[in-house]
């Protein structure tokens, strides 16, 4: 290849005079786009090529690309430094020439100008763009060039006027209108199909759309026909001007407009800026999510490296700070984006470290005063102090010669957080312009941090509530296995009217409820609260499932009017093997059925919502087996708008049927088949039971006679029949307990017998019978009372005791703990108390 002049014949008016071509738009430029293949041969050549280089279209397909465009690296790389474009990251000079482009031996994007020595016009200096490309199909290589002198609307090359003009890379995204200038890429391929164009304008616009810098505040994008902007032509004129002025006051003029043009060109690109990064922050209420917008907004355009860092009571979710911060104040660093080598940064400063900031720190002034605090460049000795004052970390190489501008984010003249930001030595320093700019960028942050810290705050609040309503259920009671899920209906409505419950009934029996109040937010949750309260206090006293939904319906009506609920109320019986269920318009439960895994919606009285007041509630006994399974759950597991809900209904008990590992994989199933992760509205409560059944040989009963006599003989009777399960080391708790409570009762039983039963299952459950409706009260005894000590006793020894009324009276219950090592002993270790009977 013929190389280009050297340096020092590049000067106005060495080159040739050429004239423009015919076909060449005023104000417009021929932009030559070549594709090369894997092989190094030319498979697109486009009509600028052919204009630019000289082969057709014909004579340049197929033939090697280093053949057809005969040109070399103008500058090096030192003379590029000393024109002032050390700074542009991605401007000539920084990478491989165009001939190592064409060679292949560039694997990322190139750009940089290049002479072409051509026998009819002489000299020609050319601005380049390389594109290396990857895909199925055979292009490798994407090359975009154009004459450097025809940007300038003058028909000879103008050296110290080209110089001022450089090839880069910018997201398109950049430019006003960048939707048009994606669409309009596809035309630099017009010979393609659309498949390769799209493929290869894909990769362009994710590798950098191609851009003319004119200095570090303008640039601008190349268009398929590379309009040039009015502003570039001014920009020419100007400093056409003031290089060849004749006299001081011309150039001064001159000088003095090119001066306000490029202030006025600076503080346009900050607005830009300013409007692109506000655009691109506050996508999201995730206070996680917004930082990082924030940081890689800023990097590597306004700096090259920017860490976050945020009070703890921020990133808690906590309230608003407390009073201003000072140097026990701790930070949490959030987010560090640099474009540094990998992992630089991240053992000195790991993101999620919490720190105090000394007071002799510029980090320290800025949170406190409130103000931007900028240092053009941090010198040697400045580093080394600033380091000084951290311990267990030297962050001098990270920080010397760099520089710094720390801004603080800020709402309602809170400091929340603040941001550091430094620039690579090689870059221009921060300036009062910068300082403005980080200011203004800082305090659109903070407010967009502000408004998702708030919405963590609410959130958690929310989820606070949520879960102190909701119950923390035993996936283990008496003759039954439990599993349930509850999901809200909305990221912004955590809080909602679904509940569910277990509780603990007399007998061994459990009940089960799913109730749903009318609504979403506080309020629902709310009488969601009292509701659920009511329930489990009627249900303590062992109301019938049908007359616990009238009281619930009467408390809902004397609570307000706007109180309205569906809920289903169900008792489980393990030892008769039956349910007791009550309706009042919530959907049905599903029953499947152990012994064939069929599943069937429960025909039950749908019954009027609680609050309607005025109508009967019904209830149904229906018959179960060990291993059938309950399914209750709300309308939002099966309500899809625009739907019957019938056919969510159905699908619900198709998937109930699956056959599962365990009760949490089964209600995981049921939550994916009914694909409640897709976009419900609606909160989701689902409940699932699964009927195990206590077997007769796991309990005893007996009829004890009303007299005093009867305790000696409820002791033997216990002491037998846990030998007869080998739970002789439980024996002596159980007597005394027992004891105790057969006592109480034939002392206060009018005519009837009394009922003596013990349960085995994961403990023993003691409960005692009789025909006197008042329950007995936990008194404190004095020395010489006669009575008032047995339930005491009851209540230290036993794991858990309980009273409630019956239709026929009360029943006394207590449940003890199943010795794992053959000793029968109580909660607090102390040794059990001997019965002196």
């Amino acid at each position: 290849m013929e190389r280009g002049p050297s340096r020092g014949d590049d000067r106005v008016g060495a080159a040739p005079q050429v004239p423009a071509p015919r076909d060449t738009v005023p104000g417009r430029i021929p932009l030559a786009v070549v594709v090369v293949d894997a092989a190094g041969l030319v498979s697109h050549w486009s009509t600028g090529a052919r204009k630019l280089f000289g082969p057709s279209r014909e004579d340049a397909v197929g033939t090697p690309a280093v053949d057809l465009m005969p040109v070399s690296g103008a500058l090096g790389e030192e003379e590029w430094s000393a024109r002032g474009w050390e700074d542009a990251a991605d401007g000539p000079g920084n990478g491989p020439d165009l001939e190592a482009s064409l060679g292949g031996r560039a694997a990322y994007p190139t750009a940089g100008r290049a002479r072409m020595a051509d026998v009819e016009r002489g000299t020609v200096d050319l601005l380049w763009w390389a594109y290396p490309l990857v895909g199925p199909g055979a292009e490798r290589l994407l090359v975009l060039a154009a004459d450097a002198a025809r940007l300038h609307g003058h028909d000879g090359p103008d050296d110290a006027e080209n110089e001022r003009f450089a090839p880069g890379f910018a997201l398109h995204t950049d430019f006003e209108g960048s939707e048009v200038l994606a669409a309009q890429l596809p035309q630099i391929l017009p010979s393609m199909s659309p498949q390769e164009s799209a493929r290869i304008v894909s990769q362009v616009l994710e590798l950098g759309y191609p851009v003319l810098e004119i200095s570090q505040q303008e640039r601008f994008p190349v268009t398929p026909d590379w309009g040039v902007p009015r502003r570039v032509e001014r920009r020419t004129r100007l400093l056409r001007a003031a290089s060849g002025a004749q006299d001081a006051q011309t150039a001064a003029e001159a000088a003095a407009e090119l001066e306000s043009d490029l202030e006025y060109a600076a503080v346009r690109e900050r607005l830009e800026f300013l409007n692109e990064v506000s655009g691109r922050i506050g996508s999201s209420l995730d206070l996680s999510h917004t930082i990082q917008e924030v940081s890689e907004a800023v990097v590597p355009r306004f700096t090259d490296v920017a860490g976050t860092y945020l009070r703890e009571q921020v990133v808690a979710g906590e309230g608003f700070p407390d009073g201003p911060p000072d140097a026990t104040t701790m930070w949490h660093r959030v987010a560090v984006e640099h474009n540094d080598e990998p992992g630089r940064w991240d053992d000195v400063v790991p993101v999620g470290e919490s720190m105090p900031f000394p007071v002799h720190t510029p980090f320290f002034q800025c949170m406190t005063t409130g103000e931007p605090v900028l240092i053009p460049r941090i010198s040697e000795e400045l580093g080394n102090a600033i380091a000084a004052q951290f311990e267990k970390r030297d962050i001098s190489p990270l920080i010397n010669r760099r520089s710094l501008l720390v801004v603080p984010l800020k709402a309602r003249n809170v400091v929340l957080g603040f941001m550091i930001l430094l620039r690579h030595p090689e870059r221009m320093e921060f300036n009062d312009m910068d300082r403005v700019t980080g200011a203004e960028l800082a305090a659109r942050a903070g407010l967009v941090l502000d408004n998702a810290r708030m919405y963590t705050y609410q959130e958690n609040v929310a989820e606070t509530l949520q879960d102190s309503m909701l119950p923390h259920i035993a996936p283990r009671m008496a003759g039954c296995d439990t599993a349930t899920r509850y999901l809200p209906g909305t990221r912004l409505g955590r809080v909602g009217g679904d509940w569910f419950d277990t509780i603990k009934l007399p007998g061994s029996r459990t009940a089960f409820v799913v109730g749903d109040v009318m609504g979403h937010g506080l309020n629902s949750a709310a009488m969601m609260g009292q509701l659920r309260t009511a329930v489990q206090t009627m249900a303590g006293i062992d109301m019938h499932p049908a007359q616990l939904l009238r009281s619930l319906d009467d408390l809902a009506q004397r609570l307000g009017d706007n109180y309205l609920a569906t809920c289903l109320y169900a008792v489980y019986d393990p030892i008769g093997q039956q349910l007791v269920i009550a309706n009042a318009g919530h959907i049905p439960p599903v029953l499947v059925r152990a012994v064939d895994g069929r599943s069937e919606l429960l025909d039950l009285p749908t019954g009027a919502p609680i609050g309607v007041g005025g109508v009967p509630f019904e209830a149904v006994t229906v018959p179960v087996a060990g291993g059938d399974r309950l399914v209750l759950c709300t309308d939002g597991l099966v309500e899809v708008r625009g739907e019957d809900i019938g056919v969510g209904l159905a699908a619900l008990a198709e998937s109930a049927a699956h056959p599962a590992a365990s009760m949490d994989d089964a209600c995981d199933a049921i939550i994916r088949a009914l694909n409640v992760t897709g976009g419900r509205k609606d909160d989701v409560a689902l409940l699932m039971a699964r009927l195990n059944g206590i077997a007769p040989e796991d309990v005893a009963e007996w009829r004890l006679a009303i007299d005093a006599r009867e305790a000696g003989r409820a002791r033997r009777l216990v002491r037998a029949q846990l030998a007869s399960w080998a739970l002789e080391t439980a024996s002596e708790t159980a007597e005394l307990l027992v004891s105790e409570v057969v006592t109480n009762a034939v002392r206060h039983a009018h005519t009837q017998h009394v009922v003596l039963r013990l349960v085995r299952t994961d403990a023993l459950l003691c409960e005692v019978s009789d025909d006197d409706h008042a329950l007995p009260q936990l008194l404190s005894a004095a020395d010489d009372d006669e009575f008032g000590r047995g339930l005491r006793v009851v209540s230290r020894l036993a794991r858990e005791w309980g009273t409630s009324r019956t239709a026929t009276g009360k029943t006394v219950w207590f449940e003890q703990n199943l010795p794992r090592d053959g000793g029968a002993w109580p909660r607090d270790g102390r040794t059990p108390v001997r019965d002196s009977a």
